[in-house]
C-alpha cells in the first residue's frame, strides 16, 4: 500500500476518473501493468487513483461524521490499514468474531466493533482469553441468549468484562407491522425493546454496554436510479426518504433510552449508499461503510454518488468456440442476495461483451457473445467488474495494487494478500 504519507493522494481528479475519461487507457491500463508483471489470472487489481477517488468522496459524504470501515466489503488487510491511518475514519464494522480478534491483535486496531452476533464457542475462548483483544473488540447482541453464550464459554468471574453493543432494527415497518421493508436482522425495534435489552446487559455480571448499531438496508443497499425503471425508482426514492424520517425519530427515542442505563462511546449505523442521510441523524457518532471504497457495479443504480470501479479482476480467455464467442475460465463468483443479474460480475473491458443466456457466470468457465470477441484471442484477458467487494476477494490470494505515472501509464506497484491469501477463513 502507499506509504503512511499517502502519495498518490496527491494525484490529480482527472488521474482518479480516468476510466471516465478514457476507459480504454484506464481498462488497457490495467490489463498492461498486470501482464508486464506476469500475474496469472484470475488477477485481481486494485487501481490506487480510483481508490483514492473513493474514499475522498466518501469522507466528503460523510461531512465530517466519522467513517467506521466495514471490514466483510475488503477483506484486504493492508488496505484497512492504510485507510484507518486517514483522517476521517476510526474503527473497523468486523464479520466475524475470530477476525475481529486478528484485527484487533495482529493489526493493532484499537476499536473493533463486530456487526453480527456471535455464538462460535472456540473463537469466543480464544477472545476471552484475551485481554487486549476483550479491551478493543465489541461484541453485538440482539437477544440475552446471546449473553447466555458468552457466560456457558468463560465464567464472568473468569473472564475480562466483555464490551457489547445493541443492534436496532433499523427496517420500516407498516400497516401494523405487516408490512417490512429492510433485512431481516436484530429484532429490537422499539423504544421498550431497547430499554430492556439495555437493562438485561447492565444487571449481568461481566457485561457493560459501550454503544449500538443499526443498519438501514434499505436506503443504504438500494438503488435509486436503475435504467429503465422510472416508476420504480420513483417508489424507492420515496420509501427511502420516508423510512430515513421515521428511523432518524425511532432511533433517537432508542439511543436516548439507552443512554439512561449507559455511558453509550459509540451509535454506528449506515452504510455505503446511505451515508448523506444517515449523517443527518444527531443519535449516530460514526457510519459504516465498506463497498464504497472499491466500487463495484451494484452502486451503479445510485442517484446520488458514483464511485470510481477501483477493484476489477481479470480472466483468460481459453477458447473460441464460435466466431462470435469466447469463453473464459472460472467466473461465477455471484454475490449473496436475491438471485439476480445484479449479482453477477460484469464484463467491463474489452467493451461489448455480454453472457451467452443459457450459461452465465460459471464455476470453471464462462462464455462470452458480441462483437468484441472478434478482436480477442487465445490467451487475452477480459476484466470484469464485482457487485460485492469482499466476495471477489474471499476468491483469491492476492490484489495486485496499480498506480499510474504523470502520464497516465500504468504499473505494478506491489501484491498484497487478502485475508485468504493471509491464510484467513472465516465466513
Amino acid at each position: 500500500m502507499p506509504s503512511p504519507e499517502h502519495p498518490v493522494a496527491h494525484r490529480s481528479p482527472a488521474a482518479r476518473r480516468l476510466h471516465v475519461t478514457d476507459p480504454a487507457q484506464y481498462w488497457g491500463g490495467i490489463d498492461d501493468a498486470v501482464r508486464r508483471a506476469g500475474l496469472d489470472s484470475p488477477v485481481l487489481a486494485l487501481d490506487l487513483g480510483a481508490l483514492e477517488h473513493n474514499i475522498a468522496d466518501l469522507r466528503r459524504r460523510a461531512g465530517g461524521v466519522p467513517i467506521r470501515v466495514a471490514s466483510k466489503s475488503l477483506r484486504v488487510r493492508s488496505v484497512i490499514d492504510d485507510v484507518l491511518g486517514r483522517e476521517g475514519f476510526a474503527g473497523v464494522l468486523a464479520f466475524d468474531v475470530a477476525e475481529a480478534h486478528w484485527l484487533a491483535t495482529e493489526s493493532n486496531v484499537t476499536d473493533v466493533l463486530l456487526g453480527y452476533p456471535t455464538v462460535k464457542r472456540s473463537a469466543l475462548a480464544a477472545l476471552l482469553a484475551d485481554d487486549l483483544a476483550c479491551s478493543r473488540v465489541t461484541l453485538l447482541v440482539d437477544d440475552p441468549a446471546q449473553l447466555d453464550v458468552v457466560d456457558s464459554v468463560a465464567s464472568p468471574g473468569s473472564r475480562p468484562e466483555i464490551r457489547v453493543a445493541i443492534d436496532l432494527d433499523a427496517s420500516l415497518r407498516a400497516v401494523g407491522g405487516r408490512v417490512h421493508v429492510g433485512v431481516r436482522r436484530s429484532p429490537i425495534h422499539s423504544v421498550e425493546q431497547a430499554r430492556d435489552l439495555a437493562r438485561t446487559i447492565a444487571s449481568r455480571d461481566g457485561f457493560r454496554l459501550v454503544g449500538a448499531m443499526s443498519y438501514e438496508a434499505q436506503v443504504a443497499g438500494v438503488g435509486n436510479q436503475v435504467a429503465g425503471s422510472t416508476l420504480m425508482n420513483t417508489a424507492v426514492t420515496a420509501m427511502q426518504s420516508a423510512s430515513m424520517l421515521e428511523l432518524r425519530r425511532r432511533r433517537g427515542r432508542e439511543i436516548a433510552a439507552l443512554r439512561e442505563v449507559a455511558d453509550l462511546e459509540f451509535v454506528n449505523a449506515g452504510g455505503t449508499g446511505s451515508i448523506e442521510e444517515t449523517a443527518k441523524d444527531r443519535a449516530v457518532t460514526d457510519i459504516a461503510a465498506g463497498s464504497g471504497f472499491f466500487g463495484g457495479h451494484l452502486f451503479d443504480t445510485y442517484r446520488h454518488f458514483r464511485p470510481a470501479p477501483a477493484l476489477a479482476f481479470g480472466l483468460d480467455v481459453l477458447r473460441r468456440p464460435d466466431t462470435d464467442i469466447v469463453t473464459c475460465a472460472g467466473g461465477g463468483w455471484i454475490a449473496s442476495g436475491p438471485p439476480a443479474d445484479d449479482r453477477v460480475p460484469k464484463p467491463v473491458w474489452p467493451e461489448g461483451l455480454a453472457y451467452i443466456g443459457t450459461e452465465g457466470a460459471g464455476e470453471v468457465q464462462t462464455p462470452l457473445r458480441g462483437d468484441a470477441t472478434r478482436s480477442l484471442a487465445v490467451g487475452d484477458r477480459v476484466w470484469f467488474r464485482h457487485t460485492k467487494s469482499g466476495e471477489v476477494c474471499e476468491r483469491a490470494e492476492a490484489v495486485a495494487l496499480i498506480d499510474r505515472d504523470a502520464s497516465g501509464t500504468a504499473h505494478v506497484a506491489d501484491v498484497v494478500p487478502t485475508y485468504r491469501g493471509e491464510g484467513r477463513c472465516f465466513l
